[in-house]
């Protein structure tokens, strides 16, 4: 099975990050965990360049990239094909971001500053009147760069960013019921941080990834991934 265009609406332009090999992954990425891209089906390089309204190159460079890390897979003379992913292999993605991450939180709860705190009350204060779900996705991911940054740990970052760049944007979108647990879970990461508990920070963290992570598997559900996976 191809990719019919008509999955990249031409009226529509994304924005695009600073690397345009890493706005091909994340569009392609996006699409996979979105259920649109199902397991098997060939990547039609054509349709995200123009998509993106890029060259071929960078989304040649994506597929690579996103070879490495287990979503698409690439067939010598045949092209790429989205990676026959199992609910495990989405669970241990989200999974290991949320161990991680509690280990960062761990560590910040020994260090933040009552600055940092009081970034992240307000952070979790926008975040529980904000209606749009594009904001809700840049207000979460500030939410959790303040708690990484406050680990000052730049192996714990460096980690993050690459296991969090797999996990693509509009999360909140796709999601819809997932705002009042996420507002709820940080409200209790922030006391935890404020006590100084890096333990109990840590457990909720991985707790809410994992979370996340059962949402994205019974979303995906919904949407039939791995039903009539294309041959």
């Amino acid at each position: 099975m191809v990719l019919d265009n008509s999955v990249f609406p031409r009226s529509r332009r994304v924005a695009l990050p600073a690397s345009l090999k890493e706005a091909a992954a994340q569009e392609i990425r996006r699409q996979v965990f979105a259920g649109v891209l199902r397991p098997g089906v060939r990547i039609d390089q054509d349709a995200v360049a123009e998509r993106l309204g890029i060259s071929k190159l960078p989304v040649r460079e994506a597929l690579i990239a996103l070879e490495v890390e287990g979503i698409i897979e690439v067939v010598p003379r045949r092209g790429a094909f989205v990676a026959r992913l199992s609910r495990e292999d989405v669970r241990d993605q989200y999974w290991m971001l949320g161990v991680i991450s509690g280990l960062a939180a761990e560590r910040a709860a020994a260090r933040m500053s009552p600055a940092s705190l009081e970034a992240l009350d307000e952070i979790a204060a926008r975040m529980e009147t904000e209606v749009s779900s594009e904001r809700l996705d840049v207000l979460n991911f500030e939410f959790h760069r303040v708690i990484n940054r406050a680990s000052r740990s730049r192996r714990l970052v460096s980690e993050l960013k690459v296991l969090g760049s797999a996990i693509p944007h509009g999360f909140y979108e796709s999601h819809a019921q997932w705002s009042a647990a996420a507002h709820a879970d940080h409200r209790e990461i922030i006391d935890a941080l404020r006590a100084g508990a890096g333990d109990v920070a840590r457990k909720l963290t991985e707790d809410h990834f994992l979370r996340g992570g059962n949402r994205a598997v019974a979303l995906l559900e919904e949407r039939g991934f791995w039903d009539d996976a294309a041959g």
